[in-house]
């Protein structure tokens, strides 16, 4: 059993893209990281390249005996988590090789198949909070610990409402609404925690070039992970936070819900 003092993480889908850069940035601020991924060999590789204290471990947030196992593992080794990292997340749930205007097109409210928005949000919204939940009493054990949600500004009401915004034909009943219910769920969760000894930041990372748009972002994984970076190493940041980078935010780089 470790001490205390020495900080835990959890990062989600973390064996590539910006999971992959904040799990990096996280062992290289004395963190010992634990690398979720679906695909454990996947895993093993991407904590290999990071080195330091970081570990592979399996996890599909969308499978609870892998989250119950992950739970079980990390509470034996250690019995506290400082810092849960909910990145992983998936854009469409069909065909594959589609460009980003082909998803987003089939994605509208008017004909998006039920069938592969349950799919999205089975990820996106129900995994991720099952995570959260399962992992709320290695949180609590911690002195002072941190829910971090990889979210986007494309779940944002207000931003989607105004005619202006040149982003907003992108805001699909698949991807984008199911980042507007994973805002509006982990919001309410830090009202729920406000006073306790865990904080809950959502952050997006702007318009990042991944798996996620079919590599057709303006930014790269690099710049893309920036905020997503801070957010996370960040302990003094108010809770209840919803961050994104300056050419997606305001003042403090704050986003509108």
């Amino acid at each position: 059993m470790q001490t205390i003092e020495k900080k835990v993480a959890l990062v989600t889908g973390a064996n590539t893209g910006i999971g992959f850069q904040i799990a990096k940035a996280l062992s290289d601020n004395g963190y010992t990281v634990y690398l979720g991924s679906r695909n454990l060999q996947k895993g093993e590789a991407a904590a290999a390249e990071i080195g330091g204290e970081t570990k592979a471990i399996q996890l599909d947030i969308t499978d609870n005996n892998s989250i119950n196992v992950a739970v079980t593992k990390i509470e034996s080794e250690f019995g506290y988590l400082t810092l849960l990292v909910n990145n992983a997340a998936v854009s469409h749930a069909g065909e594959a090789g589609r460009t980003m205007e082909e998803i987003l097109g089939s994605q509208r409210a008017s004909i998006a198949p039920i069938s592969e928005m349950k799919t999205v949000w089975n990820t996106n919204v129900f995994g991720t909070l099952a995570v959260t939940q399962h992992f709320m009493p290695l949180l609590r054990n911690a002195p002072a610990a941190r829910i971090v949600t990889v979210s986007s500004a494309l779940g944002s009401l207000s931003l989607n409402s105004n005619p202006d915004n040149p982003y907003r034909s992108g805001f699909d009943a698949v991807y984008g609404a199911s980042k507007t219910a994973l805002n509006a769920i982990f919001l309410s969760l830090s009202i729920e925690l406000k006073g306790s000894n865990i904080k809950v930041h959502l952050v997006s990372p702007g318009f990042t070039a991944t798996a996620l748009n079919n590599f057709q972002g303006t930014d790269s994984v690099e710049e893309g992970s920036l905020e997503p970076i801070r957010v996370a190493l960040a302990e003094d940041l108010p809770t209840g936070s919803f961050t994104g980078p300056a050419d997606f935010s305001g003042e403090n780089n704050l986003i509108p819900w």
